[in-house]
């Protein structure tokens, strides 16, 4: 793929639309007035279908799931039931993805990632490792953003290292479990009506040897604590809390996929996958805003009795943007490519695609600050706003740090 097709233009020009009609006019409240995106969001998910196809795709296949635990046949869990079907519909649904993240990181990456830790992560933990009945009970909602989702396994002690110091726990009680710990940097966790908790199972075993295993969780449960949002230097659009868990009991129905052998490590690598793949495209929208804005300034702003775009060391930062740009956009279409392949970024190569992205965007972000000189140091101007936001690319879904880690694990032969 080397260029947006005739269909993903008309996409685009309508998400476009929506952004500047309907986020636009917000950006003041929700990056400066703590208003929680949700509604918005919703509004975006009615006007483009995406409820309705969430639903539809549901159905078919919940309703494969029963036709095969009617023939007694065993869950689709396998690495061939998880491949990608390929084909033209799935590049398109791909594109259809990424389109819409792109336009709205242009003025909130913070939205983003609200609506991707719920619809996306949290939702597909429990599409991709539940029972029916826990599909039935908590995905829906989750897939058309009638209620609002959060995947917690950071935790105050434990961020790189998220297996090896986790701390929180489950414990058998009876026919159930009791569930303690702490989670912080925890999205959506001040709203979330559904959580998705990582902890491991205490069996009176050495820590590092017990199981890890998820349940999910209802607001309101007995001894759950959802904090105010914390304050953060970005992602204002995106609330970000702490949970507090002390003596939790839930029954066996919460625990997901109600075994405590599912692959919670596996299924954990796969989440920290889509959500690196995810970052090009943040990534990218971020650029093209920043490109846009510095041309427009670039021609505007006049020093020295001539427009400062005439001056060559403005133009190098013109044409770093455009590289940048191309360069990430390269990456989006690589992944619409592979979709239509029926495949899929490996974890090195998604940490590879976040890594290049993530400092992309922040060195773009950077030097459109500083094109923009003292006005870019103000808040009123938006490169601002987009400096903050880029910095965390280089930081959440793992930082720079650990995805140079997994290139160079992957490259010498290691897991």
């Amino acid at each position: 793929m080397i260029e947006w097709s005739e269909m993903h233009l008309s996409i685009r020009d309508a998400m476009r639309r929506f952004v500047e009609a309907e986020v636009v006019p917000r950006i003041k409240d929700i990056e400066h007035g703590g208003e929680p995106p949700y509604d918005v969001l919703r509004k975006l998910v009615a006007t483009f279908g995406i409820k309705d196809m969430a639903e539809a795709r549901f159905a078919h296949q919940i309703g494969k799931e029963k036709a095969r635990a009617e023939r007694g046949e065993p869950a689709a869990s396998g690495p061939e039931e998880k491949k990608p079907r390929g084909g033209p519909e799935a590049a398109n649904e791909m594109a259809m993805r990424m389109i819409p993240i792109i336009e709205l990181c242009k003025y909130s990456p913070g939205m983003v990632t609200a609506l991707g830790v719920s619809m996306g992560l949290t939702a597909n933990a429990i599409m991709s490792r539940g029972t029916i009945r826990q599909k039935e009970r908590w995905a829906l909602p989750l897939l058309t953003l009638e209620k609002i989702g959060a995947w917690a396994i950071t935790e105050p002690s434990s961020g790189s290292d998220a297996f090896g110091s986790m701390k929180a726990t489950a414990k058998r009680d009876g026919e159930g479990y009791v569930l303690s710990g702490n989670k912080t940097f925890i999205t959506n966790g001040p709203y979330a009506d559904t959580i998705v908790f990582i902890c491991k199972l205490d069996e009176g075993n050495d820590a590092k040897d017990r199981k890890v295993v998820s349940f999910v969780l209802d607001k309101g449960m007995p001894g759950l604590t959802q904090s105010k949002p914390l304050r953060k230097m970005g992602l204002h659009g995106s609330p970000t809390g702490e949970l507090f868990l002390e003596d939790v009991r839930v029954g066996r129905d919460r625990l997901l996929g109600e075994t405590e052998d599912a692959p919670a490590r596996s299924a954990a690598k796969e989440t920290f996958t889509a959500e690196r793949t995810g970052v090009a495209a943040m990534a990218l929208g971020i650029v093209e805003q920043c490109r846009k804005l510095c041309i427009e300034y670039a021609k505007t702003r006049v020093q020295f009795g001539r427009p400062i775009g005439e001056f060559q060391l403005i133009q190098l930062k013109l044409a770093k943007m455009e590289v940048a740009r191309m360069n990430i956009q390269n990456l989006v279409f690589r992944q619409i490519e592979l979709a239509a392949e029926g495949k899929a970024m490996t974890l090195a190569e998604a940490s590879a695609c976040k890594l290049y992205s993530a400092q992309a965007a922040m060195e773009v972000s950077l030097e459109a600050v500083q094109l923009f000189g003292g006005n870019g140091y103000m808040a009123e101007y938006q490169v601002e706003q987009l400096c903050r936001d880029a910095k965390v690319l280089q930081i959440y879904g793992g930082t720079d740090e650990i995805q140079i880690s997994q290139i160079a694990r992957n490259l010498l032969g290691e897991s």
